[in-house]
């Protein structure tokens, strides 16, 4: 008989549950999309009502299509968007404010000011994170001064503090549970990846509470049970990962120097660099990759806040095409020589820019650009932007002979060979490519005696189709010198 796992990915613009069994593959899936707030320039926010709302019927409709009941599954696996930060009463659950999520810049003048007062080294060297708003602990610090009475109450231990992997195990086991797993930590800037902890000294200097904090776990570990009234049955949950490290584990890059490219909202190349944690001298970020039987293993990470998002906007914002799917003819119609770059950057910029106040921009323009060029750029400036990551890992020291992707874009044929391209790589596409869902389940898996090990785990990985580089290197420069000279037009200059 077949054993069935149920992974949660909740998402930055979806929530999502995939049954799979336990050859790796996938029974059924269910998604539900859920509101963006942008009440300022800059700002990002979610209802974390809509968040647990969204997921609780995403997993009971996935258990319905796979024609299985509660009692069926081995466990559940979390994966989630990483750093959006959620404070909630712990009397009655209820959230005190919106979550703010990862893309959120409002506290950017906060951060500009610990930068210039010299904290950005003790940071990095304690988290392996720059000071940036990104990251969750100026943001909890942002609720707890701005919502009334909040910061006492924290003070007073009324208060709750998680990200959505927390605020969904919360409410799964009945507030029974108040946990995290150590990659969900390690992007908080408040948790110290060499004693594997929080760290006092960082929740004085962010102004944290340490009352507010939820228990630390390994990745595969016993968080409780999901209470009946929700599935039917009481589950285990059983892994929890933050959806870029999910996604390694989903993509079984176990040895050290494998990569993983992932491309959701955002996207995320991810290096293992095994028991080592690596400091980048290129404004990369050193972060967990996975914390297994207590024995913590770590990589290096690029993070780009707008890839998919970007043809989001060119479908919801201005109306460029129906579905993202469109967008695969028009990119054939207008090939790879396009003079055209959109820079996405709706929230700043990303690694290894790090640059808040950097706003978007299409440049190239002449009369004879339409939609087919504009769609077209949208595409190419995730590619360009994964160049951007993969020469700062290469001026670290690295080399990447092979890449990994998954996420939605990576099922865009087009796409993938011109990231192939562009990074004169080979990209490798798995034939499962929701890796992050399926990370989870894995996690899920090894605590409950599904798979054995990391092993088990690697041997399920296949190839659907790899593409190869096959661009001329003085195009190749050409197109990518007309990138970075669009990006430093975005740049802001003090």
């Amino acid at each position: 008989m077949p054993r069935y796992l149920l992974a949660i990915d909740q998402g930055t613009t979806s929530s999502r549950a995939i049954v799979f069994d336990d050859t790796g593959s996938i029974v059924a899936l269910a998604q539900q999309e859920f509101h963006q707030f942008f009440p300022k320039d800059g700002w990002v926010e979610h209802d974390a009502r809509e968040i647990w709302e969204s997921t609780l019927a995403v997993c009971r409709s996935a258990l319905e299509k796979a024609g299985i009941e509660g009692r069926e599954v081995e466990g559940i696996g979390i994966t989630n968007q990483r750093e959006t930060t959620i404070l909630w009463d712990r009397a009655t659950g209820e959230p005190i404010h919106h979550a703010i999520v990862w893309q959120d810049r409002r506290t950017a003048s906060v951060c500009t000011k610990l930068k210039s007062d010299g904290h950005e080294d003790e940071v990095v060297d304690r988290t392996g994170l720059l000071i940036d708003p990104y990251f969750s602990a100026t943001k909890i610090a942002w609720i707890l001064d701005h919502v009334d009475g909040a910061r006492s109450r924290a003070e007073r231990g009324e208060l709750a503090f998680g990200t959505v992997d927390s605020w969904l195990l919360w409410h799964l086991t009945g507030g029974r549970r108040h946990c995290t797993d150590a990659t969900n930590a390690s992007r908080t800037a408040l948790f110290n990846l060499h004693t594997q902890d929080w760290d006092e000294h960082l929740l004085n200097l962010f102004r944290v509470p340490r009352a507010l904090l939820p228990e630390v776990l390994d990745c595969a570990a016993d968080y409780g049970r999901a209470e009946a009234r929700w599935l039917g049955a009481e589950i285990p949950v059983a892994g929890i990962a933050g959806d870029q490290q999910a996604a390694l584990v989903g993509q079984a890059c176990f040895e050290r120097g494998m990569a993983k490219s992932t491309y959701g909202t955002g996207c995320f190349l991810m290096v293992n660099t095994g028991d080592q944690a690596v400091r980048s001298e290129n404004r990369l970020l050193t972060t967990m990759a996975y914390r297994l039987n207590g024995k913590p293993t770590y990589a290096v990470e690029g993070s780009i806040f707008v890839a998919g998002a970007a043809m989001q906007w060119l479908r919801d914002g201005l109306g460029l095409i129906r579905n993202a799917g469109e967008s695969l003819a028009l990119a054939e119609q207008v090939g790879v020589n396009n003079p055209v770059y959109l820079v996405p950057a709706f929230t700043g910029l990303g690694a290894p820019h790090w640059d808040p106040h950097a706003r978007g921009a299409i440049m190239g323009l002449t009369r004879d650009t339409g939609i087919a060029e504009i769609v077209t750029a949208g595409l190419q400036s995730v590619c360009y932007q994964t160049k951007d990551l993969v020469r700062a890992i290469q001026n670290d020291g690295a080399r990447l002979g092979t890449l990994r992707v998954d996420g939605g874009m990576a099922v865009n044929d087009w796409v993938m060979q011109f990231l192939a391209d562009i990074l004169n790589v080979t990209v490798d596409r798995p034939r499962i490519t929701e890796t992050t869902a399926l990370g989870a389940a894995y996690l899920a898996g090894l605590q409950t005696g599904v798979w054995s090990g990391l092993d088990d785990i690697a041997r399920l990985w296949q190839c659907e189709r790899q593409f190869q580089p096959d661009m001329r290197p003085a195009v190749r420069e050409t197109l990518y010198d007309g990138w970075l000279d669009a990006v430093e037009r975005v740049c802001h200059r003090t």
